[in-house]
């Protein structure tokens, strides 16, 4: 299990983290930052979506923070991995490809069967166009969502002031630079930062907009923790089991050495959802989590 200690120095905040085989980690010089830059408020409840660590057995830890992605094309193929992984697993993400092809109603079968729901729509447009679909979002039931921290601190703040007064608002996840981008990626579109330094700098500007939920990759993780403290809800794809197919991932790690950064959930998808047999693989990747929870 994660421990986090504060260290407060020459007024400036570090959090350090450590947990089972690991060396502490404290921010990157570069991305260190005094407590009054950012809105962390250490007297904030722990969102509801980050309350797992209340779970004793770390089988059933590992349960509540593996997310199958359901990257497939349509409503059928959802059931039937539905069907497959339906005693195994309890968070699934609804990403692009599904909603597009089944709309709001394919979310209505997963919850009818008691499972949680990431939202991974990636929304990124003018601030009120992204203000009214997190309103639209928030009456469907899930309990997480996607929008580009590259759509700007002003979206970011529309989006987060939009959930003001939902009786049941979902967790708003700002996502960093996707985990198909290296440098060259970033320079063919006029970054010309490090994925590393993009990512920080993303997620400072996410928090002063008042969010505390991040998607990064793993190699970047430790560090965003380091940045939001324990509050902070991080989301991490890009995982891939210890000889497992890259596939257009750029920035990978396997479930035990997400974990051991500080990410609070996984998201996995080809390595379970195109396995023989969906069941055993994800059993296999929430053994591995077991073993450092």
């Amino acid at each position: 299990m994660l421990r986090f200690v504060k260290s407060v120095s020459a007024g400036r905040v570090e959090w350090v983290c450590f947990a089972p085989c690991m060396r502490q980690f404290s921010k990157p010089r570069r991305i260190r930052q005094a407590e009054d830059d950012l809105p962390y408020d250490s007297s904030m409840p722990i969102p509801a979506t980050q309350r797992h660590s209340a779970a004793t057995d770390p089988r059933e830890a590992a349960r509540q923070r593996l997310i199958v992605a359901l990257d497939v094309p349509d409503v059928s193929a959802a059931s039937v991995l539905l069907d497959r992984l339906d005693d195994t697993c309890s968070w699934f993400k609804v990403g692009l490809e599904l909603f597009v092809a089944g709309g709001p109603g394919v979310l209505e079968p997963i919850l009818r069967r008691g499972h949680r729901i990431f939202l991974d729509l990636k929304l990124h447009d003018i601030p009120n166009t992204v203000a009214g679909a997190v309103r639209s979002a928030a009456s469907l039931g899930v309990e997480m969502l996607t929008l580009h921290a590259a759509g700007g601190p002003a979206m970011l703040t529309a989006a987060r002031e939009a959930l003001a007064g939902a009786a049941r608002p979902p967790q708003l996840l700002a996502v960093t630079v996707l985990t198909s981008m290296d440098a060259g990626q970033l320079g063919a579109i006029g970054v010309n930062r490090p994925p590393a330094e993009q990512v920080a700098f993303l997620a400072r500007m996410g928090l002063a907009a008042g969010l505390r939920g991040f998607v990064c990759s793993p190699q970047e993780v430790a560090a965003v923790r380091a940045l939001t403290g324990p509050e902070g809800t991080l989301v991490i794809p890009g995982i891939r089991p210890a000889g497992g197919e890259v596939g257009d991932q750029k920035r990978i790690a396997t479930p035990a050495e997400a974990l051991q950064q500080g990410a609070s959930y996984l998201v996995v998808g080809r390595p379970i959802t195109q396995a023989p047999d969906p069941a055993k693989a994800a059993e296999a990747i929430l053994e591995e989590m077991a073993g450092v929870l």
